[in-house]
This record gives structure tokens, C-alpha cells and sequence, in this order.
């Protein structure tokens, strides 16, 4: 490898995939694996930036530019992320527009959910549903890993039980509206213990959930 500046190592695929301190450690997880899929970063957010996004988008001609670092300050402010846990998130074009949103697991970026797109929706509601969705289906494989949202809005109306949009009911949004009533619903209805965490963009770039639509 020589003098190189990496510190940390991903192996998407290998023996055992997963992020790793040296290269000592890494060529372990790839020597004599046909298939290995592998590449070295400077910061340890690099490397869970990578980790949970696919390889592709890191190595070859195809890979995205490389994405800003955070302050060191904003790190030690806030720390890393959970990765045991899963992230939430929405999209819309236009306010009102078409909206859907998803939840995935936050180490490896798979997708657990997706719905949509809506018409006539708004950010802050799929955000809300999103986040509700994550919620029941955590209860319901009795996990107790706790979710990530991005939305303060969404993490409050949550608390609250009600989703306090402002968007108005029309013939196009009426299922959303029928959603909205259901999640409700089930926030009344249901007890849960799963920790709400609020995803720290600045410090750690986009949530994994993100449609990288912006």
C-alpha cells in the first residue's frame, strides 16, 4: 500500500464485510476472496459514508464526487450515528407535489420500505409517515432498535400523536389524508419504547434514507 493517508478501510464484499482500522486487518478480509470489493479512506466518516451507500458510487469510472467532511468539532459535538438502528426519510417535488418516503437499515442502506409517490402531498407529512411506519414495523419483528429521522417537524408531531400539516384535502390527496388519520390512529392506540433519534445532517452528511433528490 505504501505511505498512504487512508486509516480506515471498507470491504463491501469479503469474508466479513464492515469497516476496519488498518490494512493489516482489511487484507485479512479480502486475500484469496475472488469477488472482494474494497477501497481506503482518510476519516472514519468517509468510511461509514461509504459503507452505507453501494460500491459503485466509490470505486470506478461511475463513482460520485467525493462528498464534504464535517468539522472534527461537529463530530466530537454530536458524535456517530447508531448504526443498529434504522433511518427514515421523504421526498417531494413541489409543495404540494408528488411525495413518497422509505426507511432503511442504517448500517447497510437497504431499502425495508417504500410507499408512494402520493399526489398533492408535503414533505413534513411523508417525513411524519415515514417515521410512523418505522415505528410499527419495529414493534411488530420486536426490535429494539431505535429510528432515525431527519424532521424535527415529523419527531414532534410523533410526540404529540397528531400530524399538524397544514396542507390542504383535495380529491388527489385524500388517501394521504386517509394515511395520515391511520397513523394516528395508531400512535393512540399503540405503546412503544423504540428511541426517536434526531439524524444530525451537519455533522454527519445526509441520512442513510436520503432520495438524493436535492
Amino acid at each position: 500500500m505504501g505511505k498512504s493517508k487512508n486509516n480506515f478501510f471498507v470491504v463491501w464484499d469479503g469474508k466479513e464485510p464492515g469497516i476496519y482500522r488498518s490494512w493489516e486487518i482489511c487484507k485479512q478480509q479480502i486475500h484469496g476472496y475472488s469477488s472482494a470489493k474494497y477501497k481506503g479512506f482518510e476519516t472514519e466518516h468517509e468510511a461509514i459514508e461509504a459503507y452505507n451507500s453501494p460500491y459503485w458510487e466509490y470505486v470506478g469510472k461511475n463513482a460520485v464526487q467525493k462528498k464534504p467532511v464535517p468539522k472534527p468539532e461537529l463530530i466530537e459535538k454530536y458524535g456517530m450515528p447508531l448504526l443498529e438502528s434504522i433511518s427514515v426519510d421523504a421526498a417531494c417535488s413541489g409543495n404540494p407535489g408528488l411525495m413518497e418516503y422509505r426507511g432503511v437499515y442504517t448500517r447497510t442502506g437497504e431499502e425495508l420500505f417504500r410507499q408512494g409517490p402520493f399526489k398533492q402531498g408535503t414533505n413534513n407529512v411523508g417525513e411524519f409517515l415515514a417515521l410512523v411506519h418505522g415505528l410499527a414495523l419495529l414493534k411488530q419483528k420486536n426490535s429494539n432498535l431505535p429510528v432515525y429521522s431527519d424532521s424535527v417537524n415529523a419527531i414532534g408531531w410523533v410526540k404529540a400523536g397528531k400530524a399538524r400539516t397544514k396542507l390542504e384535502k383535495t380529491a388527489e390527496n385524500t388517501v394521504l389524508f386517509d394515511l395520515i388519520k391511520r397513523a394516528e390512529k395508531w400512535l393512540a392506540e399503540n405503546q412503544f419504547d423504540t428511541s426517536i433519534l434526531k439524524w444530525q445532517t451537519e455533522a454527519w452528511g445526509e441520512i442513510p434514507a436520503d432520495f438524493g433528490r436535492k
